[in-house]
Formats: C-alpha cells, structure tokens, sequence
C-alpha cells in the first residue's frame, strides 16, 4: 500500500503545542513537496453586557477578533515562509474548532491533520475534552498530534 500525502493542515490555536504541531507539518511538507494549510477558528463570541445595561453584540466585536487572528496567523507562518520559500495556505474561519478543522480537511481534501496537544489529564481533561482527542476519533484522514515539549 502506498501513501501519498500532497496536502497537509495544521490547525492553530497559537499556543506553544501548536506552534510546535506546525513545525512539524512545515518540515514534513517541504520534505513531501505536500501544500500546507494552516488553519485557526475564532470561537463566535457570546453577548457581552456592556455599559447602561446595554449588550455588546457579537457582530460589533468579531471582525476585529478575525482580524487580529488574521495578523497573528501571518506572524506565525512568515517564517515558514522565509524558511521554505513557499507559503503556506492561510485561513481564519468562525465557528466550533472541531467542526470547522473537520470540514476544511474534508473539503480540501486534506490528507494529514496536524494539530497540538495541550496535554491536559485528569479532572481538566474530563471537563474541558480534547480538541485533539476528538479529531484524532472523528477525522477521515490521519492526524499528528504533537505534545508540548518535555524537560528532558
């Protein structure tokens, strides 16, 4: 059986794990020839109560959490880029992370879903759940999960 892998995601939420997730998925690209896509979700806010009573609605305060999500998303990929030569395919999308990250791979036939662990274990596992996790179960292509770095 042979494996070709031509398009890789690595989905970001720009924690330390997940920039390491992405420098794994850069490095197994460039050595695959394989397209990257890097992709962050920004959760949709919820109502915020704001001066008077009155709410801060989510539409008032999204397109600036996706435009600084679009700017940190450059920041973290210029180096992919100065180091590759080749840019990575960037984008910012709304919604639930694991619904999002599993339908961009499916329609952009993605072939390696690379993502970062946070390494959360016991009780904050259990109530927070696992990004990772439940890609790794729910994903129809494989997944790399990269776990934060240890001490030794």
């Amino acid at each position: 059986m042979s494996v070709s892998i031509h398009r890789i995601l690595c989905a970001t939420d720009f924690s330390s794990p997940a920039q390491q997730a992405l420098n794994y998925a850069s490095t197994l690209a460039e050595k695959l020839q394989a397209e990257l896509h890097v992709l962050h979700v920004v959760v949709e806010p919820l109502p915020l109560p704001g001066p008077k009573g009155s709410w801060i609605l989510p539409d008032a305060v999204l397109p600036s959490l996706i435009q600084k999500a679009e700017l940190e998303l450059a920041a973290h990929t210029e180096a992919i880029s100065l180091t590759t030569g080749s840019r990575p395919v960037c984008t910012v999308q709304v919604g639930y992370p694991i619904e999002q990250i599993l339908k961009y791979a499916q329609d952009n036939e993605i072939d390696l879903i690379a993502v970062g662990s946070q390494g959360h274990t016991g009780l904050s596992r259990l109530l927070l759940g696992s990004v990772a996790e439940k890609i790794v179960r729910m994903a129809t292509c494989p997944v790399l999960t990269v776990h934060p770095q240890s001490d030794r």
